[in-house]
């Protein structure tokens, strides 16, 4: 596996690939990989040649009251991960390589940005939009997975591409869960013993919401009662709502030929829990 951290050097190494018409996928991370990165390297392998995994906690996606250095890191695990799992590159630039002195450009994407984690967050999705534009150009990958955990992240990610004609195919990869339904994530690592016994309350939440939208019941009510449940337990959901999938505008009922996904961002102690599955 290669090891990179500058653009030259990534350029170089990506050159006899680009030479033969391979293939390249690309897995953005901010590293601390678990089994759902892992779940995203296996998809990139399977659509592509090559597979380069970025790692790299990008600062301009954290807000002024968020910890950046709080981010779990753990570049020697997970390169070790990275190997095991066949990753032909890994690309770890340094934040003067990403944002070189004197960046001024910033990628802004309207509508499926601005509610939920845009609203909460302001300036979140700018910062991913940035890095996942810059990524996209500094690999030149035909195909770049991501996770559907973080599902309001992904059709941001789809729109910047397609706005911007980048000729990258953003491949959807389906959330990955412990046994007992809890969404893999790197800050499940900060739950306590109690708070990990709980945090699997938000997934099941999700899946009695949804099949009660389904069954017919108007989405606000159902929702509410959810949303009770979950304080009662200790939850402190920032929003639990029924949206259309691509543009997460907010519905209280199904329409035939509608996709929708019920989605929630929820804080358990110190730590948000995000969340989301589709309706059938």
């Amino acid at each position: 596996m290669l090891i990179h951290r500058d653009i030259p050097g990534l350029r170089a190494a990506l050159g006899p690939w680009r030479a033969r018409s391979a293939r390249i996928a690309l897995v953005p991370t901010m590293g601390a990989l678990h089994d759902g990165h892992l779940s995203l390297v296996a998809a990139a392998r399977a659509a592509a040649e090559v597979v380069v995994v970025s790692i790299f906690v990008n600062p301009t996606q954290f807000g002024p009251n968020e910890d950046l250095s709080r981010y779990p890191r753990d570049e020697a695990g997970d390169l070790a991960k990275l190997r095991d799992a066949g990753c032909d590159l890994a690309w770890l630039p340094t934040v003067n390589a990403m944002y070189p002195e004197g960046s001024a450009t910033f990628v802004e994407v309207r509508g499926v940005s601005e509610g939920f984690e845009g609203a909460i967050r302001p300036g979140h999705f700018s910062g991913v939009a940035t890095v996942c534009t810059k990524l996209f150009l500094q690999t030149g990958a035909d195909v770049a997975a991501f996770g559907e955990k973080d599902w309001q992240q992904l059709q941001v990610v789809r729109r910047a591409a397609r706005d911007l004609d980048i000729p990258v195919r953003i491949l959807p990869v389906p959330t990955m869960r412990e046994a007992d339904g809890l969404a893999l994530s790197s800050r499940n690592r900060f739950l306590s013993a109690e708070e990990r016994a709980k945090a699997p309350l938000l997934y099941a939440a999700l899946r009695r919401a949804a099949a009660r939208i389904v069954a017919g019941e108007a989405a606000g009510a159902v929702l509410a009662e959810e949303d009770a449940v979950l304080r009662g337990e200790g939850f402190v959901p920032d929003y639990l709502a029924l949206v259309e999938a691509e543009t997460l505008r907010p519905l209280d009922i199904l329409s035939p030929g509608c996709t929708a996904r019920v989605i929630a961002a929820a804080r358990l102690g110190t730590v948000r829990l995000l969340d989301n599955i589709p309706l059938d």
